[in-house]
């Protein structure tokens, strides 16, 4: 079995008289050590794939299973556990508190879990330092630059030894160099620690730092990348 399956999820919105089909009977399986990219149109539905697996919402029908567990109906209480304990989330808006360092930014979900402020600064000081921010630490986020401020999220994502990586856009707002760094870290954190991870991109370069590349379109999921859509993005 993977690590993370999907098994027939939907997920439908209602829009005034409309229904968009966000997710329309997705499965998708990935394995333990291996990183995949999602691709797929603005407004396709990746966004909420990806909320979906991480207990965020709930799915109009079908299940979600991490290492066999169904984690779809997990209560509040649950689900805030299994996000904190289990789960290494890369929000695309970063959710950064403007008056707090770098370092306090990225020890907050370490200091959720029980960790003191100390200890969760110890804790993430070497990955700020993979990301690039080892001289910015103690730089409030509100004076960072969008691209500091994404390898902070990122940062924060993975302190803490997460045995499931999601990420929405996690190199959106960084340039060429850095982008690459990002996703080699990424890669080497999902082989090196057997993890699975889930990457949702529009940058053409992920496709040669992942394992399997799918796209995600009107709500249904194929592999590779739509020649189409590749297209666009080139």
């Amino acid at each position: 079995m993977s690590a993370l399956e999907l098994r027939e999820v939907v997920k439908h919105y209602a829009t005034g008289d409309e229904v968009v089909k966000a997710v329309d009977g997705v499965s998708l399986g990935v394995a333990a050590g291996e990183l995949a990219a999602l691709y797929g149109p603005s407004g396709s539905g990746k966004t909420t794939l990806l909320l979906i697996a991480a207990a965020l919402l709930a799915p109009d029908a079908g299940t979600v299973y991490f290492d066999g567990r169904d984690i779809s109906r997990l209560s509040a209480r649950e689900g805030a556990h299994y996000r904190r304990e289990e789960v290494g989330f890369v929000f695309q808006s970063f959710h950064l508190l403007a008056g707090a360092t770098a370092l306090d930014n990225a020890a907050l979900k370490l200091m959720a879990g029980g960790p003191s402020l100390r200890e969760a600064r110890q804790a993430v000081r070497p990955w700020l330092e993979r990301v690039g921010l080892g001289r910015r630490m103690e730089h409030r986020a509100g004076v960072l630059s969008m691209g500091e401020r994404q390898r902070v999220a990122i940062a924060r994502a993975l302190a803490g030894a997460p045995r499931l990586l999601l990420a929405d856009e996690p190199t959106g707002n960084l340039d060429s160099r850095r982008t690459r760094e990002i996703l080699e870290l990424l890669r080497e954190l999902c082989h090196e620690r057997g993890i699975p991870g889930l990457v949702v991109t529009h940058d053409l370069q992920a496709q040669a730092f992942v394992d399997r590349v799918l796209t995600l379109r009107d709500g249904h999921l194929a592999d590779g990348l739509d020649a189409d859509l590749e297209s666009a993005l080139a």
